[in-house]
C-alpha cells in the first residue's frame, strides 16, 4: 500500500528529517481538532515496510493502531502534537484551526524538519520549512499514515475522558461526531462547553 517511494526520493535529494503531518476531528460537532507530526530519517524509514497493518488510520482496527502508536513513540525520531479547541474552531473556522494545529505539531518537534508532507490540499501558513501537499495523503505516504494513527489515538482518548466530564452525550462511542444519538442529546440536554457552536444544529439552535 506504501511503497515509499516519495521519502526514499527525499532522502536522496538530501533532506534528512522527513515529517508527515496529519489531523483528526474536522467533521465533529464536539471536540478539538487534533493534529500529529512524525519526524523520522532513513533508518526509521526502513523499518516502516514491516509495519503490515499500517493504512489510513480510520481504517485500522483498535488493536492495531494501538500497536503502530506504540511502536511509532518508541522509534520515530520525534512525535509532535498540536490542538486547537472548540472556541479557537468556532472563531478562525475549522479549516484555519486545522491548519494551526498541524503548524503548532510541527512545532511541537524535539528535532527540527527539513521536509514536511502534509495531508491535503493546503499548506500549513507561515511555516519556514519546505512542504509537500498529498491529497489522500493517509492513503498513499506511509509517514503521513503514521501521523494520522497519533492523532486519531490522542484524540479517542481525549474524547472519552471527555465522557466522563460531559456525560450524556456518549463520547466515548461517537467520539464527538454527530450520530443519530448525540444529535438527540444536544436537542434534550443541550450543547456543552467542547461543543462547536458554529457548526449545525447546534448553531442553528442559537439562532432561534
Amino acid at each position: 500500500m506504501h511503497n515509499l517511494e516519495l521519502e526514499k526520493k527525499l532522502f536522496k535529494q538530501g533532506y534528512n528529517y522527513i515529517a508527515g503531518v496529519d489531523e483528526v476531528g474536522r467533521g465533529p460537532l464536539a471536540g478539538p481538532v487534533i493534529s500529529a507530526c512524525v519526524l523520522v530519517d532513513i533508518n526509521f524509514l526502513e523499518n516502516i515496510n514491516n509495519l503490515k497493518e499500517l493504512n489510513d488510520s480510520k481504517k485500522m482496527s483498535l488493536k492495531n493502531r494501538e500497536k503502530i502508536f506504540s511502536i511509532i513513540q518508541d522509534n520515530a525520531v520525534s512525535v509532535g502534537i498540536g490542538i486547537c479547541s472548540p472556541k479557537t474552531i468556532d472563531k478562525i473556522n475549522i479549516l484555519q484551526a486545522s491548519l494551526l494545529s498541524s503548524k503548532k505539531a510541527v512545532l511541537n518537534l524535539s528535532h527540527q524538519a527539513d521536509m514536511v508532507l502534509m495531508d491535503g490540499k493546503f499548506k500549513i501558513p507561515n511555516l519556514d520549512i519546505d512542504q509537500e501537499n498529498i491529497i489522500q495523503g493517509d492513503a498513499k505516504i506511509a509517514i503521513i499514515a503514521l501521523a494520522s494513527v497519533i492523532a486519531k489515538v490522542y484524540r479517542d482518548k481525549i474524547m472519552t475522558e471527555y465522557d466522563n466530564k460531559y456525560p450524556g452525550y456518549d463520547f466515548a462511542k461517537n467520539k464527538g461526531y454527530g450520530t443519530a444519538y448525540h444529535r438527540k442529546q444536544i436537542e434534550k440536554i443541550g450543547p456543552c462547553k467542547i461543543h462547536r457552536y458554529s457548526f449545525a444544529p447546534i448553531k442553528d439552535m442559537n439562532n432561534n
